[in-house]
This record gives structure tokens, C-alpha cells and sequence, in this order.
């Protein structure tokens, strides 16, 4: 079973409230109520355990605190993405000072133009990494993806998106063969073998939990996720992201999971 022991975090900056967003209706973020939360989100990190390196606010970009959209990072391989959204192609070159902090030159890899690519389209179950083609990850960044996953023994298999942003908008894997899915992810072919924890309508958002080393974080305010989580044995934390819902953010958006390569 893949277990983690880095976290990278990076803090709101003030633009957090320009974000980009698919639902102004819930108005746009509070600043210092986004701090709070995300401080609380690294408390939860820190309480299991994990090693988490705090970055600091990037000012000019107002999605930055989104730091899975920067880079997939492997138990072999790092791989620097290029963001579909083009706001957001600065933050992924800004990120790879950092990874080089974990992981040896020759073991970072980049997508590169016209191929884009976003981390909150990829789901690792495995050695097997699931990578949704969507408004934000196009059809030749899959391909150099998967080219690079077969370079170090992994593989990558595409999943058509319709409706949501990102594939971990609706599905997320909890270990054990277990998925959380909600929507068109119920009946996707590509997901059949698995244990699947279905998310009534109304929850939906909280499809987007995150597991880490056999606890399940799940954000605040979703009784019946929450339930089912711990129905299927899982330790629970909750955590209130309702800021970064405003901006199309959730639990999995906010950070980079991984262990660190050692030995370099």
C-alpha cells in the first residue's frame, strides 16, 4: 500500500478572492476566513504524522495556493505540468526549485507545449495513474504523460470527462480498492473493478476527500460522506474548505502528497 510522508502546501495570497472560478453564485472567497481554513488544513497534515513544507503566498497568482496543478510527483518521477489555464502557466515553473529539494535532476520530467496537463486531473491508485482529459489536460499532454509513466515502469490510463473540471472533482481512490464517485463517474467503465462509495447529489463536492496513510480527510459539512467514509473503516478528519469551494478548490487541490526520493 503507498503510504506518504511529504506535504507541500503553499499559503493564499491576498488575489485569492479573484480566483478562477464555474460558480460565482457562491460569492467570492473571504480572505483571512481562506487563511484560517488553510491553516487548519495543515494542522490536519501535521497531526498525521507528515513532513509539510510551507510555501510562501505568490501574489501574482491568484490560484496558487493550488499547488496539485503544478506537478504529479511519483515514487519514481517528478513531472512538471503545464496548467490548461493560462493564468496559471507561471506557477508550475515557480514549483520546480522546489521539487528539486526532493527529487534528483534526472528524475524531473516536464509536459511541455501544446500538451497541458493538470494535477487534479491525475488519480494515482498504484502503479497505475488515471488522467482525465478535460477543458484543462488536452489529448497530447495525456500522451506525453503516459510516455513518461512508461519510462519508469508506470502506466497511464485516459478517462473522458463530460461535466466536471477535474477527474478528482468526482472520484478520488481511498486505498484498499476503495473509490469515492459521484455523477458520471458512477458507471465508468474504466472504474468498474472497484469498491465504489456513491455520493448522493448533494454532497457531490465532497467526492473530493483525500486519504493519507489510512486516515481520510473529508471536508466539513458533507454528514453523509463523512458516514459512509467511516462505514468502510477508515479514520476520519474533517476539515471546513468552503472558501476554496467559491474557487473551484477543494481538499486534493491543496497540496502535493508524495515521499521524497532519497539518496541524491
Amino acid at each position: 500500500m503507498m503510504s506518504f510522508k511529504n506535504i507541500i502546501v503553499r499559503r493564499p495570497c491576498e488575489k485569492v478572492c479573484d480566483g478562477i472560478t464555474s460558480a460565482p453564485e457562491l460569492g467570492k472567497p473571504d480572505y483571512q476566513h481562506a487563511l484560517e481554513q488553510h491553516t487548519d488544513y495543515i494542522n490536519a497534515l501535521i497531526s498525521l504524522g507528515l513532513e509539510v513544507d510551507v510555501l510562501p503566498a505568490l501574489d501574482e497568482y491568484p490560484d496558487s495556493c493550488f499547488v496539485e496543478d503544478t506537478c504529479v510527483l511519483t515514487r519514481e518521477c517528478a513531472i512538471i505540468d503545464n496548467p490548461g489555464a493560462g493564468t496559471r502557466n507561471g506557477e508550475a515553473a515557480l514549483m520546480e526549485p522546489i521539487i528539486r529539494r526532493y527529487y534528483p535532476e534526472d528524475r524531473i520530467e516536464h509536459i511541455t507545449a501544446p500538451g497541458t496537463l493538470e494535477g487534479g486531473d491525475v488519480m494515482m491508485v498504484g502503479d497505475t495513474f488515471y488522467v482525465g482529459r478535460s477543458a484543462r489536460t488536452n489529448e497530447e499532454g495525456i500522451r506525453q504523460f503516459c510516455a513518461i509513466l512508461e519510462k519508469y515502469g508506470l502506466k497511464g490510463v485516459e478517462v473522458p470527462l463530460e461535466k466536471v473540471l477535474h477527474l478528482k472533482t468526482g472520484v478520488n481512490y481511498l486505498e484498499d480498492n476503495n473509490m469515492l464517485v459521484s455523477g458520471e463517474f458512477v458507471d465508468k467503465p474504466e472504474f468498474a473493478k472497484y469498491n465504489k462509495i456513491v455520493i448522493p447529489e448533494d454532497e457531490a463536492y465532497a467526492a473530493n476527500c483525500i486519504w493519507i496513510n489510512g486516515t481520510v480527510i473529508v471536508p466539513e459539512g458533507y454528514p453523509h460522506v463523512l458516514q459512509a467514509v467511516k462505514d468502510f473503516g477508515y479514520k476520519t478528519l474533517t476539515v471546513d474548505t468552503s472558501e476554496f469551494r467559491k474557487i473551484d478548490g477543494g481538499l486534493s487541490c491543496l497540496s502535493l502528497r508524495f515521499t521524497a526520493l532519497q539518496n541524491f
